[in-house]
């Protein structure tokens, strides 16, 4: 009897350990958020009308967050070479401004260190009514954007006021094609529904 309960007892724990989801190679993925307050990032001043400058910031594990702004549009990138990266050159056709939390999509590895792989970042669009082009529809678009190293630019778009569960997408679209996203050859994708007030990537290129 209790050869058959130990036998009874280890066949549970390897239904149980079987039962466990596999966790991705990198480790348990956590999240992080730090504020955008660009009246705390370091500004210079551009030389044009339309020219708003460039921005500098911290942002989470030290991480640089450099922005540009001009002709009502913005770009954000990331990193120690962010100025120089493909992320800023990009911004969204609609006229366009940040948001003021950033959201780090983190990887914790399993020697306990860990490593941010792509942020998510609210935008505002203002774009025109397609029924009525003489009336501005206000929107929101999540932004998902790939980290360094190997290349810093936009991953993909999700309407953060028509999909109901545009968070969650945001988190998924990052989660799943960020790492892998070859910058300058892949193009960013869209998930979810798709308002008036959404706005892709100004150009439409990779």
């Amino acid at each position: 009897m209790r050869g058959l309960a130990a036998a009874v007892l280890i066949l549970i724990a390897c239904v149980g350990a079987a039962a466990q989801p596999a966790g991705p190679s990198t480790g348990a993925i956590e999240r992080a958020y730090t504020p955008l307050d660009l009246k705390k990032c370091r500004h210079h001043a551009g030389k044009e009308v339309e020219d708003y400058g460039t921005w500098r910031c911290g942002g989470h594990d030290g991480i640089a967050v450099y922005l540009t702004g001009g002709d009502q549009r913005m770009t954000i990138s990331f990193g120690p070479n962010a100025a120089n990266e493909l992320a800023a050159k990009q911004t969204l056709s609609a006229f366009n401004s940040v948001g003021k939390t950033i959201e780090w999509r983190i990887d914790r590895l399993p020697n306990g260190k860990s490593r941010a792989f792509a942020t998510i970042l609210r935008w505002n669009t203002t774009t025109l009514d397609p029924d009525d082009d003489l009336k501005q529809v206000q929107g929101q678009v999540l932004v998902v954007t790939r980290l360094g190293p190997g290349g810093v630019c936009h991953v993909g778009y999700v309407d953060g006021r028509a999909s109901p569960n545009a968070n969650e997408l945001a988190n998924q679209l990052a989660d799943e094609t960020a790492r892998g996203f070859k910058c300058g050859k892949d193009k960013p994708v869209v998930r979810g529904v798709q308002g008036k007030g959404f706005s892709g990537l100004y150009g439409g290129g990779p």
